[in-house]
């Protein structure tokens, strides 16, 4: 069977590429960017589709060629320019309420790695050693970005100025 014939990666791409798509968003703080990051990583996910699929758990997988192709992004650019637009696309979840569009803001107002090392601990749930592992940082870095980035965080969110007009 050729790979283009597999079902199950159609069936995956389908069922996970909406959650996928918001991944990227969290990480990227840009729904093009997010599109970007999601296209790539399921464009790489197709070409180790048949190693993923019997070895390890493909959206697994797919999260962490984001996570990395992120901070590659990140490497090269060392820049970004972060606005609160909504995805192009329909959303099922809620739109956040203006503390917690206070709290995206600043969020999106954090350098690249210590938004990435918050997603992946927050959101993601991935221990110390694992950010590290996906993000090719030591445990200290991790642990050094996630203490600046929550209290960026923290500074941004008890001082409502400083989220209208983003985190330095």
């Amino acid at each position: 069977m050729a790979l283009t014939d597999d079902p199950r990666f159609a069936e995956f791409v389908a069922e996970r590429a909406d959650a996928l798509l918001r991944y990227g968003y969290v990480l990227s703080g840009n729904p093009h960017d997010a599109a970007d990051l999601t296209q790539e990583a399921l464009i790489r996910l197709h070409r180790a589709w048949p190693r993923v699929r019997r070895k390890q758990d493909p959206e697994s997988y797919t999260r962490m060629i984001m996570a990395r192709l992120h901070i590659g992004v990140w490497r090269r650019r060392r820049r970004e320019h972060l606005a609160w637009d909504l995805p192009e696309r329909g959303r099922l979840d809620t739109l956040p309420s203006d503390v917690e569009q206070g709290l995206w803001q600043a969020l999106e107002g954090l350098p690249r790695k210590q938004r990435a090392v918050l997603v992946l601990r927050y959101y993601e749930e991935l221990t110390d050693e694992e950010i590290a592992g996906v993000l090719g940082i030591s445990r200290g870095t991790v642990r050094s970005h996630a203490s600046l980035g929550l209290s960026k965080l923290r500074s941004a969110v008890s001082d409502p100025a400083a989220t209208n007009g983003g985190v330095s």
